[in-house]
């Protein structure tokens, strides 16, 4: 576990002056407070500051933390005391909404559980407070984490920040817009078919799905215990690192089985340590053929660009391409192996009438949705994909047959991913996250994504930026696109090596046209309220009961 210590002897010394929040990292935030050049009360104000002003461009947040200056406040004590510890000392960070915490309810961005009040941060909340981060607060995401599109009865849609007439992916999409934004230094996000790596991939930047079982899922909103995962959304790979050992750092859980799967050699490792170690140079790369959507047109074109020049530059750095094209990597026939609709209600009854939840709330899923608002209308959106999967939910559990059947198929799939592997001695597999550029708002769902092998398998995945559409009037700088690189079960540190080395190929990533104002930071006496734009929500989307 990565820790630092850093004697200083009175904050109140310190040289004072803003701090920039755009593109902050990790190493830039450490530099300031440990040089005496800002406090922790000043970093936290800035990014606060730039959320007030600039949230209208993305809706991505839907509440703060009113501890987070306090917080801030106690840091800088301890920083005059010379009493630092934790990689993420006075880091500012944002919770995907289906993260348990204390401080603030978590809602999954559901008008149902606008009042759930864990009790209780999950186990992954703590350790990120122990490293010392600051929770600044939280972000919206698709409604209860179902779809990709980023909308919610709570906190409205949110709008990529790259372009105006877009969604920032999902269903971690508050995450994704808000660290594209500079809102804060790094988010979280969860992921149970593509949910960390969409939001990565369209908003220009760097994400791990981790090997299910590294980090633990208690406490936060479930859906699925086959396919559940968390991790973090962040502008470089580096802190992409550091996050990881954090957030890795919960070790075994006896409430989340999963974490026994974890060997030694990974449990308290420090991925960022070795970062720089990797090579690509004789490295073997799986090219995924069925995962791209070679069909001419305006909305997969630029993908295929993309990935091309990507290839190309892998090339010319010594990797060896080796084409797959084995008809069972099928993204279509994949998708029937989804277990959520089998595993969704049991896992929700579980976590709504958990004795550390508090506050008014539903207590099963039926109860959830069968709520209606006092205008007669559900408490919660609806779109139609996720209407008839709720539907069949709610009918289905994991003593139906077909469950059983469908389990057996994701260990054949499983065997044959290690296969490929094994059989053209690959390093990683390649492939873009989405066939086609993120879709527009009022698209009933997202199409083209590809994160069902990992979700399945279990496997591990880096998102890194590849590159972006051509600009126009709606987005001035393009739309992003990402690349996922999988990897087999526990490699995380061979993958982030790898993803570090892609990065340093060329400066891929680029800012929001309007992420690049620069914003007079405020001096809070307490943290302002963010109100989300419910009134957003396109109207193709209709609310009603189920």
């Amino acid at each position: 576990m990565l820790s630092v210590i850093i004697l200083f002897p009175d904050v109140t010394t310190a040289q004072s002056m803003a701090f920039d929040t755009r593109e902050a990292t990790i190493d830039s935030v450490h530099h300031v407070l440990f040089s005496g050049l800002s406090t922790c009360r000043e970093v936290v104000s800035a990014f606060l500051s730039r959320i007030e002003a600039l949230n209208h461009h993305t809706n991505a947040i839907i509440s703060l933390n009113p501890n987070a200056l306090d917080i801030a406040d106690s840091l800088d004590e301890a920083l005059s005391a010379g009493n630092v510890t934790g990689p993420l000392f006075g880091i500012p960070i944002l919770l995907k909404d289906n993260y348990d915490t204390i401080d603030v309810p978590t809602t999954g961005g559901n008008l149902a559980l606008a009042n759930s009040q864990p009790a209780e941060d999950a186990p992954s909340v703590i350790a990120l407070k122990r490293a010392g981060a600051i929770i600044l607060g939280k972000t919206n995401l698709h409604e209860l984490a179902l779809e990709g599109l980023s909308v919610s009865s709570l906190g409205g849609q949110t709008i990529n920040p790259y372009d105006s007439t877009r969604t920032p992916g999902g269903s971690s999409g508050g995450t994704g817009a808000a660290v594209a934004a500079s809102f804060s230094v790094f988010g979280t996000g969860t992921d149970t078919v593509n949910s960390l790596r969409s939001p990565a991939s369209a908003n220009s930047l760097f994400s791990i799905r981790p090997t299910r079982g590294l980090i633990t899922r208690t406490g936060i909103i479930p859906i699925s215990y086959t396919q559940d995962t968390i991790g973090p959304i962040v502008r470089t790979m580096k802190d992409v690192a550091v996050a990881l050992t954090v957030m890795a750092s919960t070790g075994y859980d006896e409430a989340d089985n999963a974490t026994a799967l974890v060997p030694p050699s990974s449990r308290n490792f420090d991925y960022a340590a070795g970062l720089g170690n990797g090579t690509l140079k004789g490295l073997r790369l799986g090219v995924l053929n069925g995962f791209f959507n070679r069909t001419d047109g305006s909305e997969t074109n630029p993908v295929n660009q993309a990935m091309d020049g990507m290839i190309r530059k892998l090339e010319d750095a010594g990797v060896m391409m080796v084409e797959i094209d084995e008809g069972i990597y099928n993204c279509t026939d994949i998708a029937i192996l989804d277990t959520q609709r089998f595993e969704y209600r049991e896992l929700m009854d579980a976590y709504l009438s958990h004795p550390s939840l508090s506050g008014k709330h539903p207590k099963t899923l039926r109860g959830l949705y069968a709520r209606s608002g006092a205008n007669g209308i559900g408490d919660f959106l609806v779109i139609p994909t996720q209407y008839e999967y709720v539907n069949t939910a709610l009918a289905s559990s994991t003593r139906n047959t077909t469950y059983t059947t469908i389990q057996s198929k994701i260990s054949n799939i499983t065997l044959a991913l290690g296969s490929t592997f094994s059989r053209n001695n690959l390093d990683a597999i390649i492939y873009p996250e989405q066939k086609n550029l993120v879709v527009k708002i009022g698209f009933p769902s997202q199409t083209g994504r590809n994160g069902i092998l990992a979700a399945l398998t279990g496997s591990p995945v880096v998102t890194v930026p590849v590159g972006f559409s051509e600009r126009s009037e709606s987005a001035p700088v393009g739309v992003p696109i990402g690349m996922e690189i999988l990897g087999r079960p526990w490699t995380e540190e061979k993958l982030l090596q790898i993803g570090y080395e892609v990065e340093k190929l060329g400066r891929v990533r680029r800012v929001p046209q309007w992420a690049k104002e620069v914003v007079e930071m405020k001096r809070y006496e307490k943290v302002p309220v963010v109100i989300p734009d419910t009134g957003n929500i396109p109207k193709v989307y209709p609310l009603g009961m189920l």
